[in-house]
């Protein structure tokens, strides 16, 4: 990889005549890519356009900025135009990605009638869909970002107290509370868990492939588009969905802002109203029923 960087990099300075400035920024951009490469075990030539969007998924979820997002989006669009000129792959993965527009966007939520649609598509008959349900149920339970749900441990659950441990970014830690629902979910998870063979550092990680492993962040987004697709949902469905769906839906019912940023771990309150969008129906129709001028 750091051959092929620096190959890159030569061609930012000496082919396209960029400045130093503009180099360095394309390749602090092209480290958070490498990154998140190396941590699912892939290669330049090996990513394809999902890995993609989960990359930029998770960008998403940590709160970087739309410019910023835009500006990482060009230069990937760069970086696999370079490689398929040099021959090194014989496509550009990024081709085809929408940058983002500038401003605020309101995230996409689903409505709890949505994501009981689903979860009923879920075949509960298997391991994997015994699996999936907990997962989906415990990311909309508590508000998740999809690093913290895969790296949920044993230790970390606390059933009798009804709350999890969770450590997001930063390596703070907070306590979340989850649902009897969600807790029972586990539950139902668990005896097919015991019958994996866990490879070794897996041990501890509450929810793992058949293969022994904690459950990729990828194949969380594949299931997820998968069922979305059976449930006859129009909505593009990943993880951070699920988290925006959690804080509107808690803020719609009447929960203190100040409450949801604690438990979804944000530094800011800003940030948190960005994901606690209200949404508009639902505000139209407490305008109905509570504004003076709509009583009779």
């Amino acid at each position: 990889m750091g051959a092929v960087v620096a190959s890159y990099r030569r061609h930012l300075l000496l082919e396209k005549g960029l400045s130093s400035h503009t180099v360095e920024a394309y390749m602090g951009d092209l480290q958070k890519l490498t990154a998140f490469i190396a941590e699912q075990q892939l290669s330049y030539l090996s990513v394809e356009p999902h890995h993609l969007e989960v990359f930029l998924a998770e960008l998403h979820d940590s709160g970087i900025a739309p410019r910023s997002v835009a500006r990482i989006i060009s230069g990937m669009k760069s970086f696999f135009r370079f490689l398929l000129m040099d021959h090194y792959r014989e496509d550009n993965p990024a081709e085809l990605m929408e940058t983002p527009k500038i401003g605020l966007k309101l995230p996409v939520v689903l409505t709890v009638e949505e994501i009981d649609k689903l979860l009923a598509v879920i075949d509960l008959s298997t391991a994997e869909g015994t699996r999936n349900y907990a997962i989906i149920e415990t990311l909309y339970s508590c508000g998740l970002r999809i690093s913290e749900l895969t790296n949920l441990r044993f230790t970390d659950l606390y059933p009798d107290e009804g709350f999890i441990r969770v450590e997001g970014k930063g390596s703070k830690q907070r306590l979340v509370p989850i649902s009897e629902t969600a807790l029972q979910k586990i539950r139902n998870w668990l005896p097919y868990r015991n019958q994996i063979a866990i490879q070794k550092g897996h041990e501890e990680i509450l929810f793992v492939s058949s293969r022994g492993k904690a459950i990729s962040r990828i194949t969380v987004f594949y299931y997820l588009k998968q069922y979305a697709e059976m449930a006859g949902l129009k909505k593009t469905i990943s993880p951070h969905v699920l988290r925006h769906s959690f804080a509107t839906h808690l803020l719609e019912r009447g929960a203190n802002i100040r409450v949801i940023q604690e438990m979804l771990g944000h530094e800011k309150i800003t940030t948190t109203e960005i994901y606690t969008h209200l949404d508009r129906n639902f505000l139209r129709q407490e305008i109905i029923e509570h504004h003076p001028r709509n009583k009779r």
